[in-house]
């Protein structure tokens, strides 16, 4: 693989080129609602994390849907939510009979949805997909701008057309494994040329891939390519990702166009992670922290304050 171009490089001098609607005014409905679909009975915190990360992004309002038996847990952890608990498996995954009958109407009005967080691949995801992905004929306006994260990521290329569809307004973030399985490759090929990976998908899916690892790679569906040199070592930690992703889904939800928010969400996440280790230490801190130091690099990066209202 040749050596990242200089030029590509993601900074911050470089995304104050695509800058973020700054929320100075207005209600909450107009930094937009999102949707958070994931968690089990077994790993119920991604959906928490990802949907506080929605809200210290800038997001107005939110809506977790989870499995029930952690939904009375979850309104309690997140008051700010609305949350929506679903029936669930004799396994405590979201019953796919469930999702498909419910997901759409709480996607509805809801300016971006992120979907993954917690949820394994296999029927949970793929009816979590096919609730929420947009069906023949449907208009990109009227769907939510969408966020496919773990679980969901591995069967996407049998949902490809549907992915396409969104018009460019889907972001997808693999790490190594998941992308592996979306392309049905070896993760050693992954691991080998990470920009190649993330290009394919991107022109496969038509969608902005974050291609998670040391260093990410951001990819629009043209195939133009972004690298954040990482946010330390600290970032390699249970959970870390779905803040990523909660991140990136608040800032669609404020309206920045998909490469957008996936580029400053990417960095946002890493100087969230070098303040951590210069605050707490290089590795050691919580996931559940990253997300509340957001608010802080977004004014300091003079693109709105990121408080959830």
């Amino acid at each position: 693989m040749q050596p990242p171009m200089t030029e590509n490089r993601l900074t911050l001098d470089r995304l104050r080129d695509r800058p973020l609607p700054i929320p100075e005014e207005g209600s909450k409905e107009q930094r937009g609602t999102v949707l958070v679909v994931g968690g089990s009975a077994e790993v119920p915190g991604a959906a928490f994390l990802a949907g506080i990360a929605t809200l210290r992004a800038g997001a107005g309002r939110l809506r977790i849907a989870t499995v029930a038996s952690a939904a009375s847990a979850m309104a309690l952890a997140v008051p700010e939510a609305r949350v929506v608990g679903l029936a669930e498996t004799d396994e405590g995954d979201i019953a796919p009979d469930a999702a498909e009958a419910r997901l759409p109407a709480l996607a509805e009005r809801c300016k971006a949805a992120l979907i993954g967080p917690g949820l394994s691949a296999g029927e949970t995801a793929e009816a979590v997909s096919r609730a929420l992905l947009p069906g023949p004929g449907a208009a990109a306006r009227e769907t939510p701008a969408l966020v496919l994260d773990a679980g969901v990521i591995a069967g996407l290329g049998a949902h490809a057309d549907a992915v396409r569809s969104c018009g460019g307004r889907a972001v997808i973030t693999p790490h190594a494994g998941e992308m592996a399985r979306l392309l049905d490759i070896e993760r050693s090929a992954v691991e080998a040329d990470p920009l190649a990976a993330a290009r394919r998908a991107a022109d496969r899916l038509g969608c902005v891939v974050i291609m998670k690892g040391a260093r990410s790679w951001i990819v629009d569906p043209a195939g133009e390519p972004w690298l954040y040199g990482g946010g330390g070592v600290g970032l390699a930690t249970s959970g870390s990702g779905d803040v990523l992703a909660g991140i990136v889904a608040g800032l669609l939800a404020r309206g920045a166009e998909a490469a957008t928010a996936a580029a400053w969400g990417v960095y946002l996440h890493g100087q969230a992670g070098r303040t951590l280790a210069d605050r707490v230490g290089p590795v050691g801190f919580l996931a559940r922290e990253i997300a509340d130091v957001i608010p802080a690099i977004l004014r300091a990066a003079g693109t709105g304050s990121g408080a959830s209202g």
